[in-house]
């Protein structure tokens, strides 16, 4: 599939219904078109592993496109510079969360973001630093506890719990 069929079709499953559901779950917006996951998880399938696609689906504003670019991005392409730009471009809790648990937490820089992005300010630029230590937690078998260890003092800090030991 090409970009403008992508979108073509993106904004052809819009459901009214499911973007109410969505606001609900603070989910919201004029980019907001209620594409379920699944449906999206099944389009990167058909669309397979395309670093510069992703990038232009980000591009687009659209919110299902930008986690159908998380899901088609390649990890071994993702750049710091990307993920700067793109956590600054993260307006809801989903978007954070599956953007970094399905690329982020395999991208080179992914550790140290983690790190940096915690001490933030803004609200999901703070929530990207925490998610990715726990899906980095979840996902990579191969880091040993010295990485985990080193990830306490920032989850107590963030939890509140500076004295706590």
């Amino acid at each position: 599939m090409t970009y403008p069929q992508i979108i073509q079709k993106l904004k052809s499953l819009k459901n009214k219904r499911n973007i109410e559901g969505m606001a609900r779950f603070g989910i919201g917006g004029k980019n907001v078109l209620g594409v379920p996951k699944p449906v999206l998880g099944k389009m990167a399938k058909t669309i397979g592993k395309d670093h510069e696609l992703a990038l232009r689906l980000w591009d687009s504003r659209f919110h299902e496109a930008r986690i159908l670019a998380a899901l088609v991005d390649r990890p071994d392409q993702v750049t710091s510079r990307q993920m700067e730009k793109w956590v600054k471009g993260f307006d809801s809790w989903d978007i954070c969360d599956q953007v970094c648990g399905n690329l982020f937490d395999r991208a080179k820089p992914a550790i140290r973001k983690a790190f940096q992005w915690s001490r933030r300010k803004r609200e999901f630029e703070k929530r990207a630093g925490i998610v990715l230590m726990a899906v980095m937690a979840v996902h990579d078998k191969k880091a040993g506890d010295s990485l985990f260890i080193s990830f306490l003092p920032v989850l107590r800090r963030e939890a509140g719990m500076r004295g706590i030991s």
